[in-house]
């Protein structure tokens, strides 16, 4: 399993996000992945690039989200395999917020397109926008795709965990999502069939002309935190650092209140 063989870096990128490494007894376990028997083409993908005996299996059942939902499932149970899987950075059991991008070298952007077509999606929203957007429990992997993503977009994200489970969101609309669907998802590449599909579909949407662009946001960095914590006067402080005598004002109560961080090394 080269990492630096597209096909191999977006399986790895798909098994990290959606596969389940299991222990058994001795030396028993087990890899699954478990998809949408509308997905089994890339089953039967994962299935060609593995050379140890795996096998594919559908179920039907009942679930929170249909009465009836057909799924496939890929089975590989050879221990050299696991443990080369293993090694490479696949955890066994709950791996949700352990996962991290390869040590060694590997293909990126097909790594990440597995990692998005397993955890993320890809689409329109209901006002028509394009988006790509991801969600994760891994700080590696969120850090991981805002800097990727920065390389080929230009656009910043901070990571930021949800309220309400914890979970990072990661989400690139309009022409910053039109750019990375073309550099990930690019002509035949392995990927799932109904991403494909969808990243083709962002290339549709073109900018009203009366649309405003809103320029990227301007982060704040700790030395013009440390020049404004110096000054303690922010109609002083936005003409030394070009910013807004408003957003200086907010930045420096919320820093004199403690309800940021102070900079270090003051």
């Amino acid at each position: 399993m080269d990492l630096t063989v597209p096909e191999y870096a977006y399986m790895f990128g798909f098994l990290q996000a959606d596969g389940h490494l299991a222990r058994g007894s001795g030396q028993k376990g087990r890899l699954t992945v478990e998809l949408s028997a509308q997905d089994v083409a890339l089953l039967r993908e994962f299935q060609k690039l593995t050379p140890y005996y795996s096998s594919i299996t559908e179920r039907t059942r009942s679930t929170n989200f249909a009465d009836v939902h057909t799924s496939a499932i890929w089975r590989l149970c050879s221990l050299e395999a696991r443990n080369k899987i293993n090694a490479l950075g696949l955890p066994y059991g709950h791996k949700s917020r352990t996962i991290a991008p390869p040590s060694g070298a590997f293909s990126a952007r097909d790594y990440l397109r597995g990692i998005i077509d397993a955890d993320g999606s890809v689409g329109s929203t209901s006002q028509g926008f394009p988006y790509i957007s991801l969600t994760t429990a891994s700080t590696a992997i969120g850090a991981y795709v805002c800097s990727y993503a920065q390389q080929v977009t230009g656009a910043t994200r901070t990571l930021k965990r949800n309220a309400r489970d914890g979970i990072y969101n990661v989400l690139y609309t309009k022409e910053n999502s039109q750019r990375l669907a073309a550099d990930l998802y690019y002509e035949d590449c392995l990927a799932l069939e109904r991403k494909r599909v969808a990243a083709a579909s962002l290339t549709a949407w073109i900018r009203p002309a009366d649309m405003r662009v809103a320029p990227e946001r301007r982060r704040w960095s700790e030395q013009e935190d440390r020049v404004l914590l110096r000054l303690g006067d922010y109609v002083q402080a936005a003409k030394e650092l070009g910013r807004t005598e408003k957003s200086c004002c907010i930045r420096l109560w919320r820093l004199q209140t403690k309800k940021l961080p102070l900079p270090t090394h003051q």
